[in-house]
């Protein structure tokens, strides 16, 4: 299976983006530091980590601080790196979408419309939108070539 995953963190110059390795994750824990280190690396805050699994499904966590990451994920899996996401999204059936759809509505992403991405486009345009409308489209771009 193929996997991209980038952290994105908003800092006073403008958004940073890095490539994430998610390979050795084996929690919410690990994912959690792993975008704690790219917000301390760039000072930014928010941090948002997108993660496009084939053209199965896509996730979208944010990180506040010290808080938990917040979590929206279109379609949850029981497996691969699926599974780590369920500490995040509760109880939802395999197949289903999962998580606070709202989680990146400050930065322009409206609930209803995350949520339409889930359900109608593949996971890497929905990322590509995502990112735009987040306003660091350029990164992701810059990261997906």
């Amino acid at each position: 299976m193929s996997t991209f995953a980038a952290v994105f963190a908003q800092t006073q110059q403008g958004w940073v983006g890095t490539e994430a390795v998610l390979t050795e994750a084996e929690g919410v824990d690990d994912i959690a530091n792993l975008m704690r280190e790219a917000a301390v690396e760039s000072y930014g805050d928010p941090v948002v980590l997108l993660i496009e699994q084939d053209d199965d499904w896509f996730a979208v966590l944010r990180l506040d601080g010290e808080s938990e990451p917040l979590a929206f994920i279109s379609t949850v899996r029981e497996d691969g790196l699926g599974s780590l996401f369920h500490q995040l999204v509760g109880e939802v059936p395999d197949g289903e979408p999962g998580g606070d759809p709202a989680l990146l509505e400050d930065l322009g992403v409206d609930a209803k419309r995350l949520t339409e991405l889930g359900e109608r486009a593949l996971p890497g345009d929905a990322l590509l939108t995502v990112a735009e409308l987040a306003g660091f489209g350029e990164e992701f771009d810059r990261l997906r070539d």
